[in-house]
């Protein structure tokens, strides 16, 4: 008789009388004991998050989940709109939106000042100092690369993101204050000496940075910023439920359209 295949796992699994979730006894030991933003945590690093990177993990959630009527809002809203019985189509279809420009950026930003430390000889820098140098070598790499730093620049807050200097204090508050963020601060002092213009750090951005310094995987840092944005959807449904702007949102095009003539594809076009 061949032997039954085994899945192992160290997150849920459920018996008969039972269900056990990262060792422990749901029902018992986590519901009404663990807040949510920490078993986030914990299901994602399998180990049970200190104090101060709870705090630190949850402000980076709250500063993700909802920007207003954003993309992927509105898409939420009219996705709703032409498929009220489709809750979860019209959630899905918000954070499918979650990409370069909006969300992404907390991955992106992430995986990059994790892949500019990996290639420092000898550590991290230990001062200020140090930091600058690294981040004007790193800015201007980009710039003769011709690409975008990333988690630079915001199309609203052109004065600064409100998220980046609270995210900074609590993570420096929680002694959490690692090299990414490091970094990250640093590029936001030099740049305008490569680019000649001075830009926000984001908040996406700093999330990422604040990420990585958890050691949470990189890969997954979009993940939680998905995460978030759940909520910040589940927002603008139940909103939408009681004041809709959905259909108004559909009719301002659909009545505003105008026809022009067809302008026929080339392969040579492209948009900037």
């Amino acid at each position: 008789m061949a032997e039954r295949p085994e899945y192992p796992t160290a997150l849920g699994a459920s018996s008969r009388e039972k269900i056990t979730l990262l060792g422990h006894d749901l029902a018992e030991d986590v519901m009404g004991e663990v807040g949510f933003g920490e078993l986030a945590f914990w299901l994602a690093a399998q180990r049970r998050p200190e104090p101060g990177e709870t705090r630190v993990f949850e402000a980076v959630l709250a500063a993700l989940a909802d920007h207003g009527f954003t993309p992927t809002a509105i898409v939420t809203r009219l996705t709703y709109l032409s498929a009220p019985d489709s809750v979860q189509g019209a959630l899905a279809a918000g954070l499918l939106g979650g990409g370069s420009r909006f969300l992404g950026v907390t991955e992106d930003t992430g995986r990059f000042l994790h892949g500019v430390l990996e290639a420092v000889d000898g550590g991290p820098p230990a001062t200020d100092a140090e930091w600058d140098a690294l981040a004007l070598r790193t800015v201007r790499a980009e710039r003769e690369a011709k690409r975008f730093v990333p988690g630079l620049g915001h199309h609203v807050h052109k004065d600064g993101d409100p998220r980046t200097p609270r995210l900074m204090r609590i993570a420096a508050e929680e002694g959490l204050f690692g090299p990414h963020l490091s970094l990250f601060a640093a590029i936001g002092r030099v740049h305008p000496e490569v680019l000649g213009k001075k830009l926000p750090l984001n908040g996406a951005g700093v999330c990422g940075a604040a990420l990585a310094d958890l050691g949470l995987p990189l890969e997954l840092l979009r993940g939680f910023a998905l995460l978030a944005r759940t909520a910040g959807l589940i927002g603008q449904l139940a909103e939408e439920l009681r004041r809709p702007v959905g259909n108004e949102i559909f009719l301002s095009v659909d009545l505003n359209n105008r026809s022009v003539a067809p302008d026929p594809y080339s392969p040579g076009d492209r948009h900037g």
